[in-house]
């Protein structure tokens, strides 16, 4: 079974920067980072699978998603961070290619001071 851990969450001023880290213990064919807010639904914000990437609208010019390989590990890196930016982060790998996201982190806290 694999296992996702999540890093690199804290509290950062509005317009600051943050970078996640989701390391996975096995192979994956593909991994999401999606985030929930208190109220509101878990949304996919970016995704990683082979050579492609998705952004969604929030994340769209202020995040960028990025693989290590050799450290099997995804990054998450956040600029221009706003207050609305504020939710638990969740990185999520599918283990089956072409399948679901099937294997969840932990979650990492992020919190954007205005």
């Amino acid at each position: 079974q694999v296992h996702l851990v999540e890093s690199g969450g804290g509290l950062v001023q509005a317009g600051g920067s943050l970078r996640l880290s989701c390391t996975a213990s096995g192979r994956t064919y593909g991994t999401g980072w999606f985030r929930q807010a208190p109220g509101n639904e878990r949304e996919r914000i970016a995704s990683i699978s082979g050579g492609s990437t998705y952004y969604g609208d929030s994340a769209k010019g202020r995040f960028t998603i990025s693989r290590d390989n050799a450290k099997n590990t995804v990054y998450l890196q956040m600029s221009s961070l706003k207050p609305e930016d504020t939710a638990v982060y969740y990185c999520a790998a599918r283990t089956v290619v072409f399948g679901e996201y099937d294997t969840w982190g932990q979650g990492t806290q992020v919190t954007v001071s205005s």
